[in-house]
C-alpha cells in the first residue's frame, strides 16, 4: 500500500492548480456568479501566523464548493499595503516601506499559496501600485467634487508614539488601536469626508444584510440615531442663545443647571471676569485627554462654574451654567441641559456640586410622596410639577412640550447622529498623496484625471515629523508645483490619506483589475458585483465596514456602479489564541507559524483543524494535541480509500447508502450554514462507522466521499481520486445530490409555531438539535415575517414534533 505523503502531493497538485488555471474567474460565464472575497489582509512582517488561515480555509471551502455546484466563482486576493502597520514596521527595520512591503507581499504570497487557497491570483492587486491608486485619488477627487471632501482645522485624536493624527475608531479605551500609546488632542488642519451626510442612508440600507447581528448593532450604535428636539436657552443679561439637542423634552421642567463642552465657542464670552482662570486651566486639561476618557462613565465627573446663567424657557427660572469635559462638542451642539432626577450623570454631577435634584417624571400618577432620590429615574411615566402639563404619559408630553415651546421659536423636532464626519488626513509619508494644489490666488484646486495618479516621491527620510506635517512637506521640489488653474506657483497638499483608503473600494477592483482607463467595467461590475460573501475579522465591525459602504453610496449616487451595499453577506471569525490563552504576539514568544505546522503535518492537517477547532466565529484557544488528531485522520481516510479502491463492488449495500446519504445532506448544509467544524466531525464520525463496517464498496461511493471532502482537504482528495478513477481534477466533479427516499427513516417534519400559532412546517434530521432546529425556522421566509424586528423570548423544542418561537 503506497504511503501518504503530504509534503510530495500538496506540491504536485499546486503546481497542477496553478499550472492550468483552474481557479481563474471567467466573465460574462452563462452559469451564476458567486463573489466569495476575504478582508485582505494588511502586511506586517512577520508573515502569517495561524490566526490568518482560518477565514482564508473557510472561504476556500466555500469557494471550492460553489464551483462544484456550477457556479462561476470570483475568488481573489491583494494587499492593503499602505498605512501605519506597514510604515511602522519600515520603521522599526530602518528599511523603505517600499522595499519591506515588496518582501513582506512575497512572503505572505508563498505562505497563502503553501495552504492550497484557490485564489485567482490573475487578479491580485496592491493599494501601493500608482495603478491602483490612481482610482483611489479619482474617487477622492468625487468625493471633494460633490462636496464632500472639505478642509478644516480640528481638534484631533493625535497619537504622540505614531505622530499622526487618529480617527474617533482608531482610538480605543483612550490608546491608539494601533501601539497602545495614550491618545491627547491636537488642533490641525484636516482633510475630512463628509459621511454625515449619509448617515440615514447608512442606517437604513442595513436592514436586509445578511450580517451577524451583532455588527448590525455596532453599526447602528455608532450611527446613533435620536430623534428629540432642538432647544434655545437665552443666556442671561444677553442676547446669546445656547442650543442644546434633548431625546426627553418632557423632563425640560427638571432641568437645573446647563453644561457646556470647554471647546464650546460661547465659554469665553460667558465666563465671569472671577471665574476666567480656573476656566482657562480646566479647558487645558480636558483638551489632553481623549473622548473615550473624557465621557468613560465610571470615571468621577469634573466642572467648572462659568459665573453665568441661562433661562430655562418652560418656566423662566434662572439656572446655572457650567462647562464639563464630559460633555463634547462632536455631539449634539456641545452643550446639554442637565436634568440630574433623570439622567444618572447629571446625579452624580448634582450630588457633588450640590445643585438642585428636581423629580418631574413620576412612574405613578398621582404621586402621593416625593421621596428623596438615592439615584436617577430614567425610565417612562407621568409628568409631574410641570406646569400644564401635569399628569400626562411622558411620551405625549415630547410632543406636546416641544409643540408649545415652537409657538414661542424656542424649540423645534430634531434628529442628531452620533456619527461624525470622517478625519481623513495622516500627518505620515506612507500613504496615498491627497491630488490637491493649494494657489494663492486660486485657493484649492484638484487635479484633472489625466495627472493621475500623483505618485508618492522616493524619499530617503520617511520618518514621521511630529510636527504635524506629513515627511512630504520637506520636499521643495515635490511641494512646489504651479497651479493647474492659472499657472503660477503653487503648493501640493502634503498630507497623505488613512490606510482606509485603498480598502474602501478595493473588492470593485477585482471584478476588472487590469482597466487603466476606469475604475471599472461598467458591464463586469454589473455581472460580478455586489461580494455575495465577506468574510474577516470582527474588528472590523464599524471602521472598514462603515467607510466601504459610504464610499459605495456615494459611487452609486455617481451613477458609477448599480448597486447600494457592498458585501451581501457577511461572517466573521473568531481569534485563535495561543495555548496559553493570550493574543499571539512576537514579544510573548506563543506566535504559532503556519509553516512549521505545513512542514510536519501538511497543508490539508492544517486546513482541517483550522475548521475542527471551534465554531467558526468563536474565540479559542489553539491546541497541538488537535493537529495530531486531525493528521491520524487523514492517514487513516488514505488508508481506507487505497484498501477498498482494489475490493470494490457495482453495488452497495442499503445500509451504506443511507449513511453516506445522511453523510451528503449534513456536510451540505454545514457548509451552506457556516457550521464547518462539526462537518469535520462528521467526515470523522463517518469514517469510524466505514472501517468497523466489513462491506465492499463501490467506486461511487468512494469517490462520493472524496469530493464531499474535497474543499476541506483538496490536496489528498485530487490525488486519491487519480488513483481510484485516473481523473485528473476533481474540482470538475459536481456536488453530490441526496436521495432523500433513502432518509425517510432520518427525516422529519417538525410544525412550526410562532408564539403558539402554527406558521410553518419543517423537514428536519431525527436527531436535530434544539440551536439547528432554531437557525433553521428562524431562517424560513414563513417565520421571518413574524419574528422580523422582534426578540425571542424563549424557544420551546419538543423533539420530533414542534418547534415554538416565543416573542
Amino acid at each position: 500500500m503506497s504511503q501518504y505523503n503530504p509534503q510530495k502531493i500538496e506540491k504536485k497538485w499546486q503546481n497542477y492548480w496553478q499550472k492550468r488555471g483552474i481557479f481563474r474567474a471567467k466573465d460574462f460565464l452563462k452559469k451564476p456568479k458567486f463573489y466569495c472575497l476575504d478582508m485582505f489582509p494588511y502586511l506586517s512582517g512577520a508573515g502569517l501566523h495561524v490566526g490568518h488561515p482560518r477565514s482564508y480555509t473557510a472561504t476556500d471551502i466555500i469557494s471550492r464548493y460553489m464551483r462544484q455546484k456550477g457556479f462561476n466563482v470570483l475568488h481573489p486576493t491583494g494587499w492593503d499595503a499602505f498605512g501605519l502597520p506597514a510604515e511602522n514596521y519600515a520603521i522599526k527595520t530602518g528599511i523603505q516601506p517600499e522595499i519591506t512591503t515588496r518582501r513582506n507581499i512575497k512572503r505572505f504570497k508563498e505562505q497563502m499559496k503553501s495552504i492550497g487557497l484557490s485564489y485567482d491570483w490573475s487578479r491580485e492587486i496592491n493599494t501601493t501600485d500608482p495603478d491602483y491608486y490612481k482610482w483611489t485619488q479619482w474617487i477622492f477627487l468625487l468625493l471633494y467634487k460633490r462636496g464632500l471632501a472639505y478642509e478644516a482645522i480640528l481638534p484631533i485624536n493625535w497619537c504622540p508614539s505614531c505622530k499622526t493624527g487618529l480617527a474617533n475608531e482608531e482610538v480605543v479605551g483612550g490608546k491608539c488601536e494601533r501601539c497602545g500609546t495614550e491618545v491627547t488632542k491636537k488642533n490641525l488642519r484636516q482633510w475630512v469626508l463628509k459621511i454625515t451626510a449619509y448617515a440615514d442612508r447608512l442606517l437604513k440600507d442595513l436592514e436586509g444584510l445578511d450580517w451577524p447581528e451583532k455588527i448590525i448593532t455596532m453599526q447602528k450604535n455608532w450611527i446613533g440615531k435620536s430623534e428629540g428636539a432642538d432647544i434655545d436657552f437665552k443666556v442671561e443679561n444677553s442676547n446669546k442663545r445656547i442650543k442644546i439637542f434633548t431625546t426627553r423634552p418632557d423632563t425640560l421642567f427638571g432641568a437645573t443647571f446647563l453644561v457646556l463642552s470647554p471647546e464650546h465657542p460661547l465659554v469665553e464670552e460667558i465666563t465671569t471676569k472671577e471665574h476666567k482662570n480656573e476656566i482657562k486651566k480646566y479647558r487645558e486639561k480636558a483638551r489632553k485627554k481623549s473622548d473615550l476618557e473624557r465621557t468613560d462613565l465610571i470615571k468621577e465627573k469634573t466642572g467648572i462654574f462659568t459665573g453665568s446663567y441661562t433661562i430655562n424657557p418652560v418656566n423662566n427660572k434662572k439656572i446655572p451654567i457650567f462647562i464639563a469635559d464630559y460633555v463634547l462638542m462632536a455631539y449634539g451642539y456641545g452643550a446639554i441641559m442637565a436634568v440630574p432626577a433623570h439622567d444618572q450623570r447629571d446625579f452624580e454631577f448634582a450630588k457633588k456640586y450640590n445643585l438642585p435634584i428636581k423629580e418631574v417624571i413620576s412612574p405613578d400618577f398621582p404621586r402621593k410622596e416625593f421621596p428623596v432620590l438615592d439615584k436617577a429615574y430614567e425610565g417612562e411615566g407621568f409628568l409631574v410639577d410641570s406646569g400644564k402639563f401635569i399628569g400626562m404619559k411622558s411620551e405625549k408630553a415630547k410632543e406636546e412640550i416641544t409643540k408649545w415651546l415652537a409657538q414661542q421659536d424656542s424649540a423645534k423636532k430634531a434628529v442628531n447622529f452620533k456619527l461624525r464626519d470622517w478625519i481623513f488626513s495622516r500627518q505620515r509619508y506612507w500613504g496615498e498623496p491627497i491630488p490637491l494644489i493649494h494657489c494663492s490666488k486660486c485657493g484649492v484646486v484638484p487635479l484633472s484625471e489625466k495627472d493621475l495618479p500623483l505618485k508618492l516621491p522616493k524619499v530617503k527620510k520617511y520618518q514621521p515629523t511630529g510636527t504635524g506635517e506629513s515627511p512630504l512637506a520637506g520636499i521643495k521640489n515635490w511641494v512646489n508645483t504651479k497651479c493647474p488653474k492659472c499657472g503660477g506657483p503653487a503648493k501640493r497638499e502634503t498630507n497623505t490619506m488613512p490606510q482606509w483608503a485603498g480598502s474602501c473600494w478595493y473588492f470593485l477592483r477585482f471584478a476588472d483589475p487590469k482597466n487603466k482607463k476606469a475604475l471599472l467595467d461598467s458591464k463586469k461590475g454589473k455581472y460580478w458585483l455586489p461580494v455575495d460573501l465577506y468574510v474577516g475579522g470582527a474588528e472590523h465591525a464599524v471602521l472598514h465596514l462603515l467607510y466601504s459602504r459610504f464610499w459605495i453610496k456615494v459611487l452609486y449616487d455617481a451613477k458609477v456602479i448599480n448597486f447600494k451595499e457592498p458585501f451581501l453577506k457577511l461572517r466573521n471569525q473568531g481569534i485563535i489564541l495561543a495555548p496559553d490563552g493570550q493574543k499571539m504576539s512576537k514579544s510573548r514568544g506563543n506566535v504559532i507559524n503556519p509553516d512549521e505546522i505545513i512542514k510536519n503535518y501538511g497543508a490539508d492537517t492544517l486546513r482541517l483543524y483550522e475548521m475542527f477547532i471551534g465554531p467558526f466565529e468563536d474565540v479559542i484557544n489553539w491546541d497541538t494535541k488537535g493537529i495530531e488528531g486531525c493528521s491520524r485522520f487523514l492517514k487513516r481516510f488514505w488508508n481506507f480509500i487505497i484498501l477498498n479502491s482494489k475490493n470494490r463492488v457495482k453495488q452497495d449495500s442499503n445500509t451504506n447508502l443511507k449513511l453516506l446519504n445522511k453523510l451528503i445532506k449534513k456536510i451540505t448544509e454545514d457548509i451552506e450554514n457556516f457550521k464547518l467544524n462539526t462537518a469535520v466531525s462528521s467526515f470523522m464520525e463517518f469514517l469510524n462507522k466505514m472501517e468497523d463496517q466489513k462491506d465492499k464498496l463501490s467506486k461511487d461511493f468512494l469517490e462520493t466521499f472524496l469530493i464531499l471532502l474535497s474543499p476541506f482537504a483538496p490536496h489528498i482528495c485530487a490525488e486519491l481520486l487519480v488513483k481510484l478513477n485516473k481523473k485528473q481534477s476533481i474540482f470538475n466533479e459536481p456536488w453530490p445530490k441526496y436521495d432523500s427516499s433513502l432518509l425517510k427513516d432520518e427525516i422529519i417534519t417538525l410544525i412550526v409555531q410562532v408564539n403558539g400559532k402554527v406558521r410553518d412546517e419543517l423537514e428536519v434530521m431525527v436527531d436535530v438539535s434544539i440551536e439547528e432546529a432554531k437557525k433553521l425556522t428562524l431562517a424560513r421566509e414563513k417565520v421571518k415575517r413574524w419574528v422580523e424586528g422582534k426578540e425571542v423570548k424563549k424557544v420551546i423544542f419538543i423533539p420530533g414534533k414542534l418547534i415554538n418561537i416565543v416573542i
